[in-house]
């Protein structure tokens, strides 16, 4: 009997784990107040909703799909988003523990829409005195947003673009107004 509540509770844990949805589905509800710390996590919100769908739904021949020459293929630019949002959460949580993606594409982007909800949820229990004190490279934490945050918004348009050239296009009911599907 004990065997079988262990197998039981093992089996729950475990599948509920493997079921787990993945965040940013749609996305987080607004913050109640305006702050730099409540606009930084909404920016990383818009980020984390349009980078859900922009890689949902991708088969592997779309991964190694890409500009011809120097240019980087969906998978390539996946994993750029990543590292330029683990720069973010670093600047704002330098004690975030970290899970390393393999080369699995679905496990890099699982990750990196951990590392963007982790990092809202950071931003969301900051005060505006907690955001001066913070930095990025050095310089105020307000670069952050022309800097790793647009550009990460700017890659994820690319894989956009990318998948639609590649015959794959993004679900046509994705509202990045309201981020929530029509």
């Amino acid at each position: 009997m004990k065997r079988t509540v262990l197998l039981l509770i093992l089996t729950l844990t475990f599948g509920g784990l493997h079921a787990q949805e993945l965040p940013y589905k749609s996305i987080l509800k607004a913050p109640e107040n305006y702050s730099a710390a409540s606009v930084m996590a909404r920016m990383v919100d818009g980020l984390g909703y349009r980078f859900y769908w922009a890689s949902e739904g991708l088969k592997a021949e779309d991964l190694s799909f890409g500009p011809e020459g120097e240019g980087r293929d969906i998978r390539q630019t996946t994993k750029h988003i990543y590292d330029l949002c683990l720069l973010v959460l670093q600047s704002v949580d330098e004690g975030a523990e970290i899970e390393k993606p393999r080369e699995d594409f679905e496990e890099l982007r699982a990750e990196t829409l951990k590392v963007l909800y982790a990092t809202s949820i950071k931003l969301r229990e900051l005060s505006d005195e907690d955001v001066e004190a913070l930095s990025f490279r050095g310089m105020p934490l307000w670069y952050m947003i022309n800097g790793p945050i647009a550009d990460a918004i700017y890659h994820t348009g690319q894989i956009v673009l990318l998948r639609r050239m590649a015959g794959n296009p993004m679900n046509p009911s994705v509202n990045v107004l309201t981020g929530v599907n029509r």
